[in-house]
């Protein structure tokens, strides 16, 4: 799996523009049915408002927009385009507008959509989601700092640590570069220890 960029979680940004407020909100979704969902829900919690604009884009090259009443181009694919200019995917844009009674034209209403969806990805954690390892091992006390920097020398952070009779290490790290790493364990543990590796998953990472 090529790694791809997203958002770690929903974030919301709010500009006003000649009195219309729009409100950009931001998700992670992974399905079609995810981000229908979120526009859904952003529908719902605005139903007062003129238009909800929406975009989203999933892994694989699939996209969607909608102008929701405004004219032509001016807003769908200016959101969308804000998205795919942040180079995002598995990512929806609902961009909820109240009308302030002021015409923005095409060009300001371009404009608006482009800025409010830059405002809500600003405020989201943009993270890189790579194909993972777990390398989980049981290690005594003794030997935890240099379990740490061994990892650290291997390019794999340190999930967790749970200190019990010993301390159980998870250790992750990018698919296929795992084994200097395993190796590196088994030589300071003297194979006294398992050392276990789970399968491959998408992680931000």
């Amino acid at each position: 799996m090529a790694a791809y960029r997203t958002i770690a979680a929903p974030a919301l940004a709010e500009i006003v523009e000649k009195k219309s407020r729009f409100i950009g909100h931001i998700s992670p979704v992974q399905t079609e049915d995810e981000a229908l969902a979120f526009l859904d829900a952003v529908r719902t919690e605005h139903r007062m408002a003129r238009h909800n604009v929406y975009a989203y884009v999933l892994r694989g090259g699939r996209v969607r927009y909608s102008d929701d009443g405004e004219p032509g181009g001016t807003a769908g694919m200016p959101t969308l385009e804000a998205v795919q200019h942040a180079q995002l995917e598995d990512v929806a844009v609902v961009v909820t507008r109240y009308f302030g009674g002021t015409l923005l034209g095409t060009g300001g209403l371009v404009r608006a959509y482009t800025a409010t969806t830059r405002a809500a990805i600003e405020a989201a954690r943009i993270v890189v989601v790579s194909r993972c390892v777990d390398v989980v091992a049981e290690v005594p006390y003794a030997l935890y700092e240099q379990v740490v920097r061994i990892a650290e020398g291997a390019g794999a952070h340190v999930e967790g640590a749970d200190f019990g009779a010993e301390v159980l290490m998870t250790l992750r790290m990018l698919d296929g570069t795992q084994e200097p790493l395993v190796e590196k364990l088994t030589e300071l543990t003297r194979g006294q220890v398992e050392v276990l590796v789970s399968a491959p998953f998408d992680a931000a990472f």
